[in-house]
């Protein structure tokens, strides 16, 4: 069995491309994902997030919600709104994302990727998934009998992988839309037979790919391969999967505000920190710009911390700034040990940028915030190559793939 393989996609048809692609289902809430339908019958939305075109009450796990999902999608379907290409292809995606210091781009590869190989750990994890988050993607996977949220996947470095993609991706492209938040998601069909077995072959050579996000997607496909092995449906080993170069992938800061001191004044507080942190106030905002630099907004003033070198280990997972904070700061001295359930930490992600962060401690609804700097790909790659598992709210990639532009049907 391949790495991954082309697949006959299920994609917008001609000119609908914009009114179909869509967020991801899980960056919405519902009350935002209604405000975003407003006016937009086509939005891939009424798929991925069902729940909208019901109650406000309704259980968002309620089996009336799946079985919306397949009849809207059946809709669009019988519109002609979507429809299946005809042959097996592969398909270039490209992201572009504007920003205040140039365009980040990125360009990947949308494939179906291996089943087997994601339950051997060839295709690596580095997160932990919860029962409940899979469940849901089970049970929309099989509603639709189709995969319709991609999984972010990063291959390592690979010359001959970039120059295919740089050739599957000449041209233009077959669609070509631009989000209202500003990013650009671009598609080409890669139809031809010689490119795609080359494409095919060249990744199967590699050791391993990385999931950057989708574990509970991933994890969800492997469980309905499992359930349906042994029938015809053979596609099911296969699960959709965006590709990208690491290099290209762009991790931003994923930042922490606390609630209180835990019972400390601010003089203790800093007293504690300088125990592990070189402590030094900062006349602007602090965005840090290497490991193991933080910045600490609290009482209306910037601080920039540095933490003593000796403390850094070697562990691939003990040494990235999430755990160093947790470990040295956020645990030992404001008592917050469980990232997971302690209320009294909230995460902001780097695209709100520090201003966000200002905001929350100004209004008093929290009593100070940390700026990180983004863990690296490598450092990502290295915990998934030492089959450990990163801290929550270690990663927050950009741009963010859309929902709708190609899915994966299972038959």
């Amino acid at each position: 069995m391949c790495l991954i393989q082309p697949f006959r996609g299920l994609r917008p048809t001609t000119g609908h491309a914009a009114d179909v692609a869509a967020p991801p289902y899980d960056v919405l809430s519902a009350d935002e994902a209604r405000a975003q339908v407003a006016g937009k019958p086509w939005s891939f939305l009424h798929i991925s997030k069902p729940e909208i075109d019901l109650p406000p009450e309704t259980d968002p796990y309620a089996p009336e919600v799946y079985a919306k999902a397949a009849e809207n999608l059946s809709t669009m379907l019988d519109a002609g709104i979507l429809a299946r290409d005809p042959e097996a292809c592969y398909y270039a995606y490209r992201l572009t994302m504007p920003t205040g210091a140039g365009e980040h781009v990125q360009t990947g590869l949308v494939a179906a990727a291996s089943v087997a190989d994601y339950d051997t750990n060839r295709i690596k994890k580095h997160e932990f998934t919860r029962p409940d988050k899979e469940d849901d993607r089970v049970r929309q996977i099989h509603a639709l009998n189709a995969q319709t949220g991609p999984v972010l996947l990063a291959y390592p470095p690979s010359q001959a992988a970039d120059e295919l993609l740089a050739q599957a991706s000449a041209g233009a492209p077959e669609a070509d839309v631009t989000a209202p938040d500003g990013i650009r998601h671009q598609i080409w069909v890669v139809r031809d037979v010689n490119l795609i077995e080359a494409i095919s072959s060249t990744f199967d050579a590699m050791s391993a790919l990385y999931i950057a996000d989708g574990h509970h997607r991933s994890a969800a496909a492997s469980r309905v391969a499992a359930a349906r092995r042994g029938e015809t449906e053979q596609c099911a080993d296969y699960f959709l999967a965006v590709i990208f170069p690491h290099h290209e992938m762009k991790i931003m800061d994923y930042n922490r505000v606390v609630k209180d001191l835990n019972g400390l004044s601010e003089l203790d507080f800093l007293t504690a920190v300088g125990k592990s942190f070189h402590v030094e106030a900062s006349p602007t905002r602090v965005q840090p710009t290497a490991p193991g630099e933080f910045g600490l907004y609290l009482n209306n003033r910037w601080l920039r911390l540095t933490i003593n070198p000796s403390l850094i280990p070697t562990d691939p997972v003990a040494r990235l700034d999430v755990s160093l904070l947790s470990d040295h700061l956020l645990g030992p001295i404001l008592g917050i040990t469980d990232l997971r359930r302690d209320k009294r930490i909230d995460f902001v992600g780097g695209i709100r940028g520090l201003a966000e962060l200002e905001k929350r401690v100004n209004s008093r609804e929290m009593a100070a915030a940390f700026a990180l700097h983004p863990t690296q790909m490598e450092d990502l790659m290295a915990v998934a190559d030492n089959n450990q598992v990163m801290p929550p709210k270690s990663t927050w990639f950009e741009p963010k793939l859309a929902d709708g532009l190609v899915s994966h049907v299972l038959d």
